[in-house]
């Protein structure tokens, strides 16, 4: 795990990412303290995917900084960065992203064993159980529902007690009801694990359910809302392209 050197889990500092005259991200600064749920919204196009994948050391900027849980990224090369994301980052994608092959026990440890860490089997135990997962740890990800495969992946984020798990459109793939138990779930990982979450979503009742929301538009953070209604941050999209 990464050391708490900070209060913040996540800091953008003036965070531009070009493709050539392209400005993907154009002078970004955002500060993500720890402990905190915040939701990154815009429509396709606006940078926010990319602010994911800047923010999280999976690509590096063209010019600013970013400190994931007190380690400066942006000027590591790719494998110093793989290093610091095994132990400060957690992932939760909206396909699960789990093995086949892999028992759901072994789906959850994998983070561990690429890192060649023992990890905490107290710690799993609890986010076993606290995710609900405990009668199905012997099977295979084709054995569980949709709903059941996300919180397989959001226990597998959590195996590192990372600084702040990234959620790229965790509920894009679920029906209603079950999107909102994983949204529910997530929100209270955050509230009673003190866990750090990032989520990028297009749906602002998922939003709604986070501490906080930045709106993108443009490659730039256009409003930033706190604890925003479905209702305000549907509105806060009009305008935007």
């Amino acid at each position: 795990m990464s050391p708490h050197t900070s209060h913040l889990a996540l800091e953008l500092r003036d965070v531009t990412k070009a493709y050539g005259p392209v400005r993907a991200l154009d002078g970004v600064s955002l500060t993500v303290p720890r402990g905190t749920f915040l939701a990154v919204m815009g429509p396709s196009g606006s940078g926010k995917s990319t602010l994911l994948q800047v923010g999280a050391g999976l690509d590096t900027p063209t010019s600013g900084r970013v400190v994931i849980g007190g380690h400066e990224v942006s000027r590591l090369d790719e494998t110093q960065r793989t290093l610091v994301r095994r132990r400060a980052v957690g992932f939760v994608f909206q396909s699960y992203n789990l093995l086949p092959s892999l028992s759901v026990e072994e789906n959850i440890t994998l983070p561990l064993r690429l890192a060649g860490a023992e990890g905490d089997r107290a710690w799993l135990a609890q986010v076993v159980d606290r995710i609900g997962l405990g009668p199905f740890l012997g099977r295979r990800p084709a054995e569980l529902s949709g709903g059941q495969q996300q919180r397989v992946a959001i226990a597998r984020s959590l195996v590192a007690r990372p600084d702040v798990v990234f959620a790229d459109e965790p509920t894009g793939a679920l029906d209603a009801a079950t999107a909102s138990d994983v949204l529910g779930l997530l929100r209270d990982l955050v509230d009673d694990f003190g866990q750090t979450v990032v989520m990028v979503t297009h749906d602002p009742r998922a939003a709604a359910r986070a501490h906080a929301t930045v709106v993108v538009d443009d490659g730039r953070l256009r409003d930033h809302l706190a604890n925003p209604s479905a209702e305000a941050l549907a509105a806060s999209l009009v305008g935007v392209r």
